[in-house]
């Protein structure tokens, strides 16, 4: 006999289908299958069954005897047990076991037989015959410890698709996914695969329309499409995927063996290639040109990443700004990357998976920099290059040697006037022999050799031999007879480069950096650039390779100079600051520095844009001021980056600028010490390091008064209260905030002042004093709409919402909770956002409408899902449980109160902690799990006392009610 359950219950006997019974009798079947060859108790089967109520014992025993009727003689047996009964039956009689036996074993050979793996995924597939178990009440007969297959259904749909692809047949994977993408348009994994199965048939405007439907399914739930989707879309458009590689490096020659290598490796399935060699040597030509050679088998994108291992003055970029870097190309948005390198690594992987995406890693310092940088998904490659060899896990070894001779002549020839060098075979041999036989020497060379047209191959050869020594063959030559025929202002601008704190620079930092104006800084990188001692970053940003920049730097820049780039970045920065945030214009830091050329900023964006740009080499002017005596450079330039990196979660260099401010702040200056401190207090507290957090907000506060400075006194009582709140001392924060509040009255700073009123209005509500709560929040709304501060409105609302829904005030709290969330939407803060969406489920599970509740958790967890939050995603557990519990759902309801009790474990958030475990001591109760609940009541109710919260009471109150064991223990 075999039963099947994925679809409408069945069972089949020697090819015929076998009558059931009522429904009663099948709820009971049900049961027994779900948990096949394990034992069910009589009385769990009467409370599954029948729902609780009474059942005489006789009736159960009627129901299981007729059973035993309908599989005599089947192989499948219901045995008697001491407590209650037992289905024997074996694997192969369950559709739901040998679907997941199909599943197993596609994993198991999928990447030694792909094919294979195909036919058992599509036997797998088969098996499903409509919804699981569609005709019966699963929520009814499930019981919490049973595992429902439902959701295996698009992951093997998926699996299979996904093979077929690479498999190549498109065909079958497009008519496979059209229905299930159909059926949900917002599932964005399966719109990507009906997207490349499309685009593999060459259907650009099909794919086209599966993303602008996706697209609007996202957009009702406020979600954006994700990178995989706008690269696929991309392609579908404009034939080619997005890239952020440099053009192809002109005149390429040679490698031949090194390009088959780094082919070869990707067509095995390798995660990545190592390309080590000398200076010069052409490590990033030829992971330039290999990228563009294989383009075509990784459409899904090509990335360039620059860590500055071996980059000159340049300290090599840290494992988080590369992640951040790499995410940023692969479309995520700078204020949804996680904070911390951890997570930052694991979004990166998520959103690699599924794509097939070739990433170039340039001028790696370390194995150790590059490990969490080398991509786990299959059908994803990365080209490490790097002075250093890798070590055996970190890629597949290419080493390069200088080209041969005949190689270097050919390169040259390429990339020289090929009529003037024709037949001077013997010249050009010795020309590129003086040149190492390296590329990058060569290239400079050459480029030195088309400019001057008059110049015959002679005379080239002997510039190259009266500019000696030059070690054995080590190219430098070549630089200095490039650097020698320049100009003076040409040679001063490339010496001045040679000592560049930053990895490159702009056209207007060039002309601070060499005292001259735009215009002419311009000519003179325009013109290193056209003999190829500079290299275009971008449109109006250039960047010197490193073996150029290791020459130009032999003669460190005078001071003064260095001086003027460092003025240049201090001053523009504090106007992008002020234009990008215009809130934290009173509090900046004053200067009395100066630059010529620093440019205007129209509005936020341009703002924002000018610190993008610049921030690697914001970052390593702080570095390069704290090492030169510069201490004023150095803590204006990390304070003033401080609200960049705090919305951009960017932490690494946050704390590492602003600790060598401290280092270098002068022991005598009040105004910059206390300015440093107080972002030192704001960072740590980010970071989760509270007591660091309160030590610095209180070495700050005496020299905020010391200097007579209420705004900064004000902002700082602030950065004591959040902390101190955090861990549990409300009455200490209260007493901050309302002297924070005071000092922000005085100062008529209303956005302070608001902000105070709404904490204190949030913890007046943890207290119980919801009325006073209330009031704060009114007012704290009030004062923002003044301002015009849209996002702080958000945040105010959405807690006057909070207050609103304690008071009973269900019509008001959905109002708040509305305009929250569009604010929230307008500024594009989703965590905000989410909130909302939440709370308003929450209002509707208040007053019995739990299918709106459910879709408003669906819509918050969707945004939530662009806001890496842990407190966020906490929360939505809790609440989804709840919801779940007063709809009966209890299996769901005790799976998300479990999600959240992990997620708060995991943070330190005690309170959360404590509501998780309410939040299952009420769910087993009301499963009847007595005993299992007591530890979970206890724990929630001295979890809340500890905190002096409220909420201690109403649990003890809950359980005085109650008239079981989680009463009396």
């Amino acid at each position: 006999m075999e039963f099947r359950m994925l679809g409408p219950l069945e069972a089949w006997h020697d090819g015929v289908p076998v009558p059931l019974g009522d429904q009663q009798q099948r709820f009971v079947l049900v049961v027994l299958l779900l948990n096949a060859n394990k034992p069910v108790s009589t009385t769990r089967l009467t409370e599954i069954v029948w729902n609780g109520r009474e059942t005489k014992p006789t009736l159960v025993r009627g129901y299981i005897k007729r059973l035993r009727d309908v599989v005599q003689d089947t192989g499948v047996t219901i045995e008697t047990t001491p407590t209650g009964y037992l289905l024997r039956i074996g694997d192969d009689q369950l559709d739901t076991v040998r679907f997941e036996r199909l599943r197993t074993e596609a994993a198991d050979v999928r990447a030694r037989d792909p094919r294979r793996a195909v036919e058992l995924l599509r036997e797998a597939a088969g098996l499903w015959r409509g919804t699981f178990l569609e005709d019966i009440d699963i929520d009814r007969v499930g019981g919490p410890e049973v595992v429902f297959p439902e959701e295996s259904r698009p992951d093997v749909v998926g699996d299979l698709a996904e093979l077929e692809l690479e498999t190549g047949d498109h065909r079958s994977a497009r008519d496979r996914l059209r229905p299930l993408v159909r059926s949900d348009p917002a599932g964005q994994k399966h719109a990507e695969l009906l997207m490349r199965a499309l685009l593999a048939g060459g259907d650009q405007v099909g794919a086209l329309r599966v993303f602008r439907s996706t697209r609007a399914a996202l957009a009702e739930l406020r979600m954006e499409p994700g990178p995989v989707l706008r690269n696929l879309a991309a392609r579908a458009e404009h034939g080619e995927p997005p890239s952020s590689l440099p053009s192809r490096p002109g005149g390429f020659t040679g490698r031949a063996a090194e390009l088959t290598a780094i082919e070869t490796a990707a067509v095995a399935g390798r995660s990545a290639v190592w390309v080590s060699g000398a200076p010069g040597v052409g490590k990033t030509g030829l992971a330039v040109e290999a990228a563009h050679r294989l383009r075509d088998r990784f459409p899904d994108g090509q990335l360039l990443a620059r860590l500055n291992g071996f980059t000159p003055g340049v300290v090599p970029a840290s494992v988080g700004d590369a992640l951040t870097e790499l995410l940023v190309e692969l479309g995520v948005p700078a204020e949804q990357i996680p904070a911390t390198v951890g997570r930052k690594a694991t979004l990166y992987q998520t959103t690699l998976w599924g794509t097939r995406t070739l990433i170039v890693l340039d001028n790696a310092a370390t194995p150790e920099q590059i490990r969490p940088l080398l991509p786990e998904a299959d059908g994803c490659l990365a080209v490490v290059t790097s002075r250093r060899m890798g070590d055996a896990d970190t890629g597949d070894p290419v080493r390069l040697s200088p080209l041969s001779p005949e190689e270097a002549v050919e390169l040259f020839h390429v990339l020289a006037d090929p009529p003037r060098v024709r037949g001077r075979a013997a010249t050009v041999a010795e020309i590129v022999k003086r040149c190492g036989y390296l590329p990058m020497p060569i290239r400079v060379t050459a480029a030195l050799f088309r400019r001057h047209r008059g110049w015959p191959l002679e005379h080239l050869l002997h510039l190259l031999e009266e500019s000696g020594p030059w070690g054995e063959d080590d190219g430098a030559t070549a630089v200095r007879v490039s650097f020698q025929q320049l100009g003076e202002p040409q040679r001063a601008m490339f010496r001045l480069l040679g000592s560049l704190p930053g990895p490159d620079v702009g056209v207007t930092g060039g002309a601070a950096l060499a005292g001259c104006d735009v215009g002419e800084a311009r000519s003179l990188l325009d013109d290193l650039h056209e003999v190829s001692l500079l290299e275009e970053a971008a449109p109006e940003r250039y960047l010197m390779l490193d073996p150029l920049k290791e020459f130009a730097g032999a003669e460190p820049a005078p001071r003064h100079a260095l001086v003027r780039l460092l003025d240049f970045y201090l001053v523009t920065l504090a106007a992008a600051v002020g234009a990008a945030y215009p809130f934290d214009k009173a509090q900046l830091p004053a200067t009395d520095r100066s630059s010529p050329v620093t440019p205007g900023f129209a509005d936020a964006g341009a703002g924002l844009r000018w610190i993008v740009a610049e921030r690697d080499n914001l970052v390593a002017a702080i570095r390069y001021a704290a090492q030169h005596d510069l201490p004023g450079h150095t803590w204006r330039l990390a304070v003033l980056l401080w609200r960049y990196f705090n919305t951009t979660s960017q932490f690494e260099d946050w704390i590492g600028t602003l600790e060598l401010a401290w280092e270098t702040v002068d022991p005598d200056d009040d105004y910059g010490q206390a300015h440093v401190l107080l972002r030192l207090a704001t960072a740590n507290d980010r970071r989760g390091q509270l007591a660091e957090a309160l030590e610095f907000a209180a070495r700050a506060l005496p020299k905020w008064r010391r200097l007579g400075d209420p705004r900064g006194e004000a902002a700082t009582l602030c950065a004591l209260a959040i902390p101190t709140m955090e861990l549990g001392k409300h009455d200490q924060a209260i007493a901050h905030l309302e002297a924070a509040r005071e000092k922000y009255e005085q100062t008529e700073d209303r956005r302070g002042e608001a902000h105070a009123l709404s904490m204190l209005g949030y913890l007046n509500e943890k207290h119980g004093n919801v009325a006073v709560a209330l009031e704060q929040h009114l007012a704290a709304a009030r004062m923002l709409r003044e301002v015009g501060h849209v996002q702080g409105l958000a945040h105010a609302v959405n807690n006057l919402g909070t207050a609103q829904e304690k008071l009973g005030l269900f019509t008001d709290a959905l109002a708040s909770y509305t305009e929250a969330h569009g604010h929230a939407a307008e500024v594009e803060d989703h965590c905000v956002e989410a909130y909302a969406l939440n709370n308003i489920a929450n209002v509707h599970r208040r007053l019995g409408r739990f299918t709106q509740a459910v879709r408003y958790h669906d819509k918050a967890r969707e945004v939530a899902a662009n806001a890496p939050d842990a407190d966020l995603q906490t929360q939505l557990y809790l609440d989804r449980g709840a919801t779940a519990l007063a709809r009966g759902a209890h299996r769901d309801a005790l799976s998300a109160a479990k999600s959240a009790l992990d997620l708060a474990a995991g943070d330190g958030n005690r309170a959360y902690v404590a509501h998780a475990h309410h939040g299952i001591a009420k769910t087993l109760h009301a499963m009847g799990d007595h005993e299992t609940a007591v530890t979970h009541w206890v724990t929630a109710e001295t979890g809340f006392a500890a905190l002096e919260l409220p909420e201690a009471g109403e649990v003890r109150a809950e359980r005085a009610t109650l008239e079981c064991a989680c009463r009396f223990r």
